[in-house]
């Protein structure tokens, strides 16, 4: 059932600060891109210490350029569904380069904590990270088969102990503080990640839900407005807006995007490129 949005003390997120803006406006996709089908996008990536500058060519969207709605979303299903599709246990290794620690190539930087931890501590037990699923998998009923159960474009390195908390609930504002993971709450039904993951689980989850439109075997993702609702559906899409807007994609989402594009399954999470696109959208 869908229900108002909650609230609770003054603590609350803002808006990045004009420095961090300033930095982030430098590795946002040119205006020009939004409305010609030649632009390319750059980035600029910190990996291992050294900077290395990626790069896409925006006509990978030519057929979504100047449309909005309904039809930019088929548009971009038709783009992203062309994809390479990696079986679970591949996974992990995939996770450790696409999350790789900008600043020691030995770790991975995890979701929800931003903690910095070792890739050999992958499993399951206490102190491990293990593969989370930031649309969960029983709002699609999609379990780990090859498919959205393996998309790398919402699956991230995460604590065991805070997947744990977080679990299959939906994103939305409020609760108590979640131990391992400063910055996050949640309470009996819903998770909120820490502010510099905030975009982040948007675009991921945004994401889903226009690469999955029930035509290739899967069911029809959708993100709506409410908390817990029914298969196959995650909320609370009015805070993910919000969210997409006051965390924008810095350079570590870009990298990430960019890695699983020319190396695992050569599709891109089209609202890393275009966060625009979500207001268009939606």
């Amino acid at each position: 059932m869908p229900s108002s949005p909650r609230s609770r003390s003054p603590r609350r997120w803002k808006l990045p600060a004009l420095a961090t803006a300033a930095l982030l406006a430098a590795v946002t996709v040119p205006a020009a891109a939004a409305d010609t089908a030649t632009s390319t996008a750059t980035d600029t990536t910190t990996t291992a210490g050294a900077t290395t500058v990626t790069a896409y060519d925006d006509t990978y969207y030519a057929d979504a350029i100047g449309k909005s709605g309904s039809a930019l979303k088929g548009a971009l299903n038709t783009i992203i569904s062309n994809q390479t599709k990696i079986s679970y246990s591949a996974v992990w290794t995939a996770l450790m380069k696409t999350d790789q620690d900008p600043a020691n190539s030995s770790n991975v930087i995890l979701l929800y904590s931003g903690t910095s931890r070792s890739k050999s501590l992958n499993g399951g037990d206490v102190g491990d990270w293990n593969r989370e699923h930031v649309w969960a998998q029983s709002h699609g009923s999609f379990g780990t088969s090859t498919g959205p159960g393996t998309d790398l474009h919402h699956l991230r390195p995460a604590d065991v102990q805070v997947n744990s908390t977080r679990g299959n609930k939906d994103f939305d504002l409020g609760g108590s503080a979640v131990s391992g993971a400063p910055g996050s709450y949640t309470d009996s039904n819903s998770f909120e990640p820490r502010d510099a993951h905030k975009g982040d689980v948007a675009r991921m989850i945004l994401y889903m839900a226009v690469r999955y439109e029930g035509t290739d075997g899967w069911p029809d993702l959708e993100a709506n407005d409410a908390i817990n609702g029914s298969v196959p559906y995650h909320g609370r899409l009015s805070v993910l807006k919000q969210w997409n807007d006051a965390d924008p994609p810095d350079a570590f989402e870009r990298n990430r995007n960019e890695v699983i594009y020319s190396t695992y399954q050569y599709n891109r999470n089209p609202f890393i490129d275009h966060p625009e696109w979500v207001e268009a959208i939606w």
